[in-house]
Parts: C-alpha cells; structure tokens; sequence
C-alpha cells in the first residue's frame, strides 16, 4: 500500500494485501519487549551463560517468529479474501501467547540451566506454530482461488519445519558432545533460518516488496514463486540430511540448490526494485536482508565446498550464522515492520506519512552503519575493530525502538490535527523539489554512517595495535604451500589448564580447534599469539577456533586475569615448518604433547608443567610485554584537584545493645574504572564499587547474612575469615549473573579480612576484591575517635587496564596504599584533637607485603592483634608501642592520644612501601 496511493488499481491492490484492515498494533508490542531484552543482553552479554545463544534466540524465536504468527496470519487472510471472525482473533492470541511463553521457558531454561523447562517451552513453541499451519491449512482449502494463494504454501512449509528445529534444538541442550553437536548445530540453525524464516520472508515479500516500492507486481511473480517453493524445499532437504551425515559437499549441492529457488524469484524481485529505487529505511533494510541471505549462503556453499571435512566445513558455517541473523533475519524484521506499521496504524494519508517521516529518520545513515560495521565484523581484524564495530551494528538496529514510539506519537498528533494537514498537503512540484532533497540528505547521512564506520576502526587498531600486528602475523604464518588438509584438535578448558596442552600439526594443513569450558564455575577462552580468540565461554559454552593454515609455531593462553600465571597454556607446533621447535618456553615446558595426524584429531597429552612464559599477561587488559604500563605515570609527589575527598576512614559506632543480632548485606560484584593514585586509572574489580569493600561490624554471637551477586564478565567467590564453616559451598566460584548465600556466626573477636577466594586468588585480591569484618571483643571500651585502615598493594596494568599478573606473581608492587589510593590521607588527613582517646583497626589485605603500621610522633599504649591484647594502658612495665606488624590477612587495633597539636604522619614502617604510597597523616587540632 502507498500512503499517498489515490488510484483505484493501487488501492484494489492494498485491498488485496489486507494491508491497513484492523489494528493489529498490539499484538507487535511483545516484538518491543523482546527487542528491549536483546538490547539489554548485547549490553551484558560478556558476564551473562550462554550469551551469543541468547543474543541470537532472543531475535530469531523471540521477536521475528512473533512477527511471523502475526503478519503472515494477517496477509494469508488477506489473499485467501477470508473474513477475520472473533474466534479467529481469540485464537490468534492464544497461539501468540503460547509461542512467547514457549520461548520465556527456553530462554530461562537455557540459562539456570534446567532441561524440563526447555522442553516445556518447546512444546509451547512448537505446538503454536503446528496450531498456526493447521489453521492456514483449513482457511487455504475453503477459499476462493485468489491470484497470490501460492504464497501460502511458503507459509505452510515454514509452519512445518519449525517443530523440527525446535526439537533438534531441545536436543543440542542437552549439551550431547561432538560428532553429533556439531551436526545438530547446523541442521538446527538450517532449518530455522532458511526453512522458517527464509521460506516466510521469500514467500512474503513477492507481494509485499512491490507494495513497499509503491510500483505494481511484475507479470509472472506468481509462476516464479510456484516454480521456486519446490526447489528452496528440495534444496533445504539435501543439506540438512548432509549436515546430519557430516558431508559438507552434499550440503553445499543442497544450498546451490536453494540458491536456485530463490533466482527463480530473483527476476520479478530486481525489476521491481529497478522499476522504483528504494528510497526508504523499509525498502533499504529489505533489500540489504535479501543481499545477505544470497551472499551468507553463496559464502556457505564456498566453504562447504573447500573444506577439508566437516568440522571446518561447520566452522565456517558458525561463522557466517551472526551475519544471518543480523544481516538478514534483523534487517527484514525492521524493514517490514517499518513500512507495515504507519500503515496499521491507520488515521489517513496525513497520518501514515507522519508515522513515515519517523521511521525513516537516518534511514541511510543507520542502513551504512549496520551494513558496513557487520562487513567489518566478518572480516579479519582485530577484537577492539570487531567489538567497536559490532556496537555500531547494534545502535544501528536499537534506533529502531525509540523511532517506532515517536512514529506511534506522530501518527496520533496527525490524527488530531487531520484539518490541517488537509489545507497543507504539498503540491506535486514541491513534493518532487522534497525528493530531491531529500536524496541529498541520504547520501550525506550514508557519508557520516561510513566515516563513524571509519572512525570505529582506527579507534580499534589505537586502542590495541599489536592485534594488528598479531592478525597481520597470522595471515604471513600461512605463507607456507597449504597442503589441503585439515587438522581438527578438541581442547577442554578446565581447572586452569588445557586438554591437551600442545598438538603437532602439519606445516601447510588448516587447525580447526574445538574449545570446551568444562569447569564448573570459571570463565575461560583460548587465544592465540596470531590473533584468533575463541571468545570468552562460560562453564559448559563451547566454540570452534578456526586458526587457517599453520606455517610456524603458535603459542595460546586464556587471557582471564591469571589464568595464563597458573599454567593455562597452550601450543601449537607446526611440523615440518622452518625453524621447527617444541613447545618450551623460558620458564618451563607447555605440557605433554597431542598428536594429530592429516584430518584425525589430536590426542594425550596432559599439562604437568607451569606457564613456560616470559611472564607477562595476555589480553585481559593486564599489561604485556612492551605494553606501556600505568606505573610509567606514577607520581607519588603529585597532587590532586582541589574536589578531592579521601575515603571516609572512620569506623561505625558499635551498636551497644549485649543481644546477638543480624546483619545482613549485599555484596554486589562489578568492573569499575578507579583512581588508584594521582592521574593513575585502574578497572577494578569491587564488592560494592569500593576497594576496600564495604566494612563491616558486629560483635561475638552475632549473624552475618550475605547476598553476594556476580554482575562482572567472571567467576568469583568470597571468603570471610570472620566465619567457621567449611568452604565448600559458601565460599564456591559462582559465575556471572549468579549469586549465593554465605551465613556464619562471629565466634571470636578480632579485625578479620575477606576477599575473592578465587584462582588466582593474587590477581583477585591485587584487584580490589578484599575489605574487612570487625568483631569488637567483649567490653570494649568508647574512645573519641575511631578509624580502619586497610593496607594492600597495587600491581599496576596499563591505564584504564586490570592488575598486571607478571608483577603480582614476581612480587613487584607498583604501590602499596591504606583504603585503596596511594597517600589519600595526605591531601584529605583524618582528624583529632589534642587530649582525646583514638582508636585506628587495620588490617592487612596483602596479598603479600606485611604492614608495620607506625604513627610518627606518636606511642600506642594499648595494642591488640589476632584477637588478643598485647598492651593495656595499666601494664606494670608503664611501656608503650611504636608499630603494630601483621603479616598479609592479619588485623587488630592500637589507640593512643596526642599530646599537642601539630601533623601526625602514619606509615607502614616497612620503607620502601612509605614510600610508595602506603602514607598518611594525622591532624591533630587543640
């Protein structure tokens, strides 16, 4: 339908397509949510299980198939000319609640996870769709014969393929392992992108992509789209039934043949795009959708025609999968609803054209910069590239929301105004004078779309320029004559090692790795010193690492924080390759060697040895060899801006009541960008976005109840030592997105530490994951004043970066500091007053120096540590304390007074780490 449309051949047409009949608006609305919960996913996805299944179920069974129940129920009734009768709508809705209730259970059950609650929202899912075709089927067989009918029959094939893609997808969950994973994965995601969704958009769009161009149907649409059903089905057949049998050249046949199919509808489709060029976001997001349905699976045919065997075969498959997702299932999503709703939203040409002028707002920009980013994406470049890239992608289709809710606003403001725009309907000149402006308009938005583009890759090669160096050393690695073959090696990723931790592969052949998270609660991901990255995995994840033709040896790691410090190593030896070497390094040996011979896949092969190494932390943000480190702009003389504040060092009054109560507190999990000293930025990882974390008081007998949740990108735990009880489950690694429990009774008094207890607990600790629990010991005394001090140290990445792992391991602080900031109490000093009594606990977090804390000037006449007191201010010896010493995750108190006003500088008495940042002072006023 046109909004403008006055002639009676195209208002027939409209009438044909059912296209402005009813309001079916709401029934889009769980399309909004779905959509609102992808954008929240993107935005998480880094510490979410299972987050690119997520991202990508979110879209194709959340709000596409949505979409697919409503308009191609709404355009079959259409073309069939059947009357939509109340009972037809009360089904409607049950069969629309059904799939998005399916769908909530498979999403939940995906990610607690919980089978029984997948398979339930299969059957939901899979009993609407059936429901959905039945219905189809009965309208089809009672109607008249309609000139567009044919399209039916695409929807009836979708309808009936689904189920099978829904249930190989129940089975993929069960988490089967490989051969069978793999094959599953690829009839799964045939069958559901090119059988439910392509069948739906092919069949659609014959009819509707004409209507959006606002140009007639070309003669012989109908024949074509008879003549090609058959073929896409034929074709979609052969290379399912080839992916179950792990032959990639029979599937390959089979999308040729798919291919086909859609070339007999090729001609109608292009000569109607020449007849009228796109010039709106809904034409241009359709016609980007079917550009990459044909070139994602001209490229698919390639790669299963080339590859050795199927696991590269399903490589490259896995790889092109996002591409149809985002570039085809997306785009075709926003591009129809784009044009289809200003239309159902009704009210007059007036209103319609208001509706429009919204969703074409930055049409050209936001096409180039979703198009373009995704090209960027699959192309070989570095993960900053990629990760800016793909965010750009993102905005790009997000900006649909907020143009859709200000479309809905200017429809209605139109509708309300309708005489008016009446008496101000432009003239046929000045509509075409418009045009042209607004052609104009395009090309300098499709230019900006292209320069950010632009922009988002030079930003990426600045941020992290040897990956750029690494992608580059990867492409002149293969410079060796490929052999054609094909190595494929299974990896598991598990209790800070790799399963094997080497392989000896053929100069010449193409590695495929299959990595496996097969821990329980970490985080891990494999990358290689070429560049390829499987991609952060979450326990129980998997992905295929393809590394292209190996010419030279290959050394890999997890970039975790540490993980690459404990051991988790792995290497690729290239044999028969120039300058051929094993796999040891400086400080060890990589492990046990897997063998791997031609096409087979590697073996043995376990990891007894350490990091082998020159020590330095890869990826992760830790700072590597070379890389420049936040240490080079230490300053410990520098001084802040005049809004500095210290941390609040001062305790909480005691709560004086003898009953045991309980306390109870959440500890939140986050990755938070810090100043750690003067003009130095840290990515901290907090409890409670504070380093130290929240400190906490109470007394013998009572009950600490903590909530603690994991909101970062890896697993973490923590360890009160304030508690007695075993560790085993309150103090587990929960993953992220997770939480936990943890419930103790203080038992003895003392200034006890927590902290991240998981491996490597150095890193955790050096991050920021540790704070304080004080227990009063019984009848302690009221003092004036009362402060805590924790001491720990810093091992500095780059800016902006996380703790360096090398420094942490050697014990080479850049830093050494009291509440988090090197010298804070310096520039903003605690406070006192001649003659009053002042309490200071503090408790050394480490995790490796011992603190001697000492108050220049000042004598400690009582002195209390590990739970006892060392000095009373009544012992017979009228003897005093100059240093309280703790060895690292020890704690207690001293009090003293101060006999005259005046500065009162407090240190660690250890020197060398006075003078590097762990300094105070006191001020002392009459």
């Amino acid at each position: 339908m046109t909004p403008q449309s006055s002639s009676p051949r195209e208002r027939n047409r409209d009438a044909d397509l059912g296209i402005g009949r009813g309001r079916w608006l709401i029934r889009d609305i769980p399309v909004v949510v779905w959509l609102v919960f992808l954008l929240v996913i993107v935005a998480a996805h880094p510490g979410l299980p299972v987050a690119r299944w997520l991202m990508i179920h979110l879209l194709v069974l959340g709000a596409v198939s949505h979409s697919i129940l409503v308009w191609s129920q709404h355009f079959a009734q259409a073309l069939l000319h059947t009357p939509t009768s109340a009972n037809d709508r009360r089904n409607q809705s049950i069969r629309l609640g059904l799939i998005n209730s399916g769908t909530l259970a498979v999403v939940i059950g995906m990610m607690i996870p919980l089978w029984t609650l997948v398979i339930l929202g299969a059957i939901g899912v899979a009993a609407a769709v059936i429901w959905h075709g039945v219905d189809l089927w009965g309208k089809a067989r009672h109607a008249l014969v309609s000139r567009f009918a044919g399209t039916i029959h695409y929807y009836l094939s979708a309808a009936a393929i689904l189920p099978i893609g829904v249930t190989l997808g129940v089975i993929l969950a069960r988490e089967i392992a490989d051969p069978w994973h793999a094959r599953l994965v690829a009839a799964h995601a045939l069958l559901n992108l090119l059988g439910w969704i392509g069948l739906t958009v092919i069949g659609t769009l014959m009819t509707l992509w004409p209507t959006m161009l606002r140009t007639k149907i070309i003669p012989g649409a109908e024949a074509a789209a008879r003549r090609g059903l058959p073929l896409l089905l034929i074709g979609l057949g052969i290379a399912v039934a080839a992916s179950l049998l792990t032959q990639p050249l029979a599937a390959g046949i089979g999308l040729l043949v798919y291919l086909a199919g859609i070339g007999c509808i090729a001609r109608p489709f292009v000569l109607a795009g020449v007849a009228k060029l796109p010039r709106e976001y809904s034409t241009y997001s359709a016609a980007a959708a079917m550009s990459w349905l044909v070139i994602c699976l001209i490229a698919t045919v390639w790669v299963f025609f080339t590859a050795g065997d199927w696991a590269a075969a399903i490589s490259g498959f896995t790889w092109l999968t996002p591409a149809l997702a985002a570039g085809f299932a997306a785009q075709i999503l926003f591009g129809a609803l784009s044009y289809l709703l200003p239309v159902v939203l009704g009210g007059g040409p007036a209103a319609v054209r208001a509706a429009n002028r919204e969703f074409n707002r930055l049409a050209a920009f936001r096409i180039t910069i979703i198009n373009l980013g995704l090209v960027v994406c699959l192309l070989p470049v570095p993960s900053w590239v990629r990760v800016l890239c793909s965010g750009l992608v993102a905005l790009g289709l997000a900006m649909f929301l907020p143009l859709l809710f200000r479309g809905i606003r200017a429809s209605r403001k139109a509708k309300a105004n309708q005489d008016i725009h009446r008496k101000k309907r432009p003239t046929k000149e000045q509509r075409a004078e418009a045009a042209k402006l607004d052609d104009k308009r395009a090309l300098a938005s499709a230019a900006a779309g292209m320069a950010l583009v632009l922009i988002a890759v030079a930003g990426g090669v600045a941020i992290d320029p040897k990956a750029t160096t690494a992608v580059t050393a990867g492409a002149a690695s293969a410079g060796v004559t490929p052999t054609g073959e094909t190595t494929t090696v299974q990896v598991e990723a598990k209790d800070m090692r790799f399963t094997p931790a080497s392989v000896d592969v053929p100069a010449g052949n193409r590695l495929v790795i299959e990595v496996r998270n097969t821990d329980d609660q970490d985080v891990h991901d494999l990358v290689l010193d070429n560049g390829a990255d499987s991609g952060r995995l979450s326990p129980g994840e998997s992905a295929t690492l393809d590394v292209g033709v190996v010419g030279e040896d290959l050394d890999g790691w997890c970039s975790i924080a540490g993980h690459r410090q404990m051991g988790m190593v792995f290497a690729v030896n290239a044999i028969g390759a120039p300058g051929d070497k094993t796999a040891t390094g400086q400080g060890g040996t990589a492990g046990g060697h897997g063998t791997a011979d031609g096409n087979g896949t590697a073996s043995g092969g376990m990891d007894h040895g350490s990091s082998g190494h020159d020590g330095t932390s890869g990826g992760g943000g830790s700072a590597g060899a070379g890389e420049a480190s936040a240490a080079d702009d230490l300053d410990f003389m520098a001084k802040p801006g005049s809004d500095f504040s210290a941390r609040d060092a001062r305790l909480p009054k005691s709560d004086e009541s003898a009953e045991p109560k309980t306390i109870k507190k959440t500890f939140t999990v986050s990755e938070v960008e810090r100043e750690v000293a003067v003009g130095v930025k840290q990515k901290l990882w907090l409890f409670n976005g504070t380093m130290p974390g929240p400190t906490l008081r109470g007394k013998v007998g009572d009950k600490f109840v903590i909530t603690l949740v994991n909101d970062g990108s890896m697993g973490h735990s923590i360890d009160f030592h304030a508690g007695e009880l075993a560790p085993d489950q309150p103090m587990r690694t929960i993953a992220p997105g997770e939480s936990l429990t943890y419930e103790f009774t203080a038992t003895h008094s003392g200034a006890w530490m927590y902290h991240c207890a998981t491996m490597p607990m150095t890193d955790h600790i050096a991050n920021g994951m540790f704070g304080a629990v004080i227990i009063d010991p019984p009848n302690l005394p009221e003092v004036d004043r009362e402060y805590f001090m924790v001491q720990s140290e810093l091992y500095l990445g780059p800016q902006g970066g996380i703790v360096d792992s090398a420094k942490a391991t050697r014990e080479e602080p850049d830093a050494v500091v009291f509440n988090g900031f090197a010298n804070q109490y310096d520039h903003d000093p605690i406070r006192a007053k001649v003659g009053e009594r002042v309490r200071i606990w503090v408790v050394d977090a480490g995790p490796n120096r011992p603190s001697a804390f000492h108050i220049i000037g000042g004598q400690f006449d009582t002195v209390f540590k590990e739970g006892a007191y060392r000095l009373k201010p009544d012992n017979k010896e009228k003897g005093a304390s100059q240093t309280l010493d703790l060895a690292a995750s020890q704690g207690g108190f001293v009090e003293l007074g101060f006999a005259e006003a005046g500065h009162y500088p407090f240190v660690s008495h250890v020197m060398v780490d006075a003078e590097r940042g762990a300094h105070g002072t006191v001020t002392v006023t009459e």
